[in-house]
């Protein structure tokens, strides 16, 4: 399958309960990125998306344009390594 940047990209704020993860989901299907959308525990939710640099930078830029009013804090991280997912999905 090859290499990818991996994004892993959690986001804090009013992001539960607010339809968020299908916000990201319909943002994703106008990028070229593969991953998933999950809310965690702890009151955060996490996108994990792999593809081209360029491309998961403007999809997380998207994400934040589009919820900017939920959104308090934002945390990334990228890196490359063997790609691992196939289309982009809520968990």
């Amino acid at each position: 399958m090859g290499e990818a940047t991996h994004a892993d990209v959690h986001f804090q704020g009013r992001v539960q309960g607010v339809g968020f993860r299908y916000a990201v989901n319909e943002v994703a299907r106008e990028y070229e990125v593969a991953g998933y959308v999950q809310n965690l525990l702890d009151g955060r939710v996490r996108v994990e998306a792999e593809g081209d640099q360029a491309e998961l930078d403007r999809f997380v830029s998207a994400i934040e344009d589009r919820m900017q009013g939920y959104i308090r804090k934002v945390e990334k991280s990228f890196r490359v390594r063997t790609r691992q997912f196939s289309g982009f999905r809520i968990q």
